[in-house]
């Protein structure tokens, strides 16, 4: 088997002491008293910031999806966001906006955020990210169209590598009429721009 195919061998070591090796290697030492209990902290902040592989978005979804006679655009912006990158486990965060058409069903507002909650909570790409919540949304309600636009801060970008402060990544997902239709698409996409939620 080569390498690249290989299954990655599972250690029979605690998280607390992989962790204490990690301080080792990094030159710290983990019996000293600021951090002495860092290996317990970060198990338990990891396990928080991950909870999102416990959680079914669909499953989530079952119980607030409600048949309604409503066919404009429903927006929810400025959702606030935190996730790790997959490739440094460095946070990003940022806002999250979401839009769909009805197709004779709608989703609990309260619960668009919560998916956003649910994938958001794991290792992730803002890309990634960005698809599976249009993705999520499409399959639930069967929408007209969804768009998804996410815009964060890297810190794997603003601690290390380029090292830039003020940059920023927007991504997008638009699915049936907001890929297909650039009405839809725009009048979205301007009303991003009007800030009318008194922030």
């Amino acid at each position: 088997m080569s390498p690249a195919t290989a299954t990655p061998t599972i250690t029979s070591a605690s998280f607390e002491e992989l962790a204490r090796e990690m301080l080792v290697r990094l030159g710290e030492d983990p019996q000293r008293e600021g951090l002495a209990r860092t290996p317990e902290r970060m198990h338990r902040a990891l396990e928080f910031l991950t909870k999102g592989y416990k959680e079914d978005p669909q499953v989530m979804l079952q119980d607030a999806l409600f048949t309604v006679n409503y066919d404009e655009m429903v927006i929810v912006k400025d959702i606030e966001m935190f996730s790790l990158c997959e490739h440094h486990l460095l946070p990003f965060f940022g806002k999250v906006h979401v839009a769909y058409i009805p197709n004779g069903k709608v989703i609990g507002l309260s619960k668009i955020p919560r998916l956003i909650e649910i994938f958001s909570r794991r290792l992730q790409i803002q890309e990634r990210l960005t698809t599976q919540i249009a993705e999520t949304i499409q399959k639930a309600v069967d929408p007209q169209g969804v768009g998804v636009v996410i815009e964060a801060r890297h810190l794997c970008m603003m601690m290390r590598g380029v090292e830039k402060q003020h940059s920023a990544a927007v991504t997008s997902s638009m699915l049936g009429c907001f890929r297909t239709e650039l009405e839809t698409r725009s009048e979205f996409l301007s009303l991003l721009k009007n800030k009318t939620n008194g922030l």
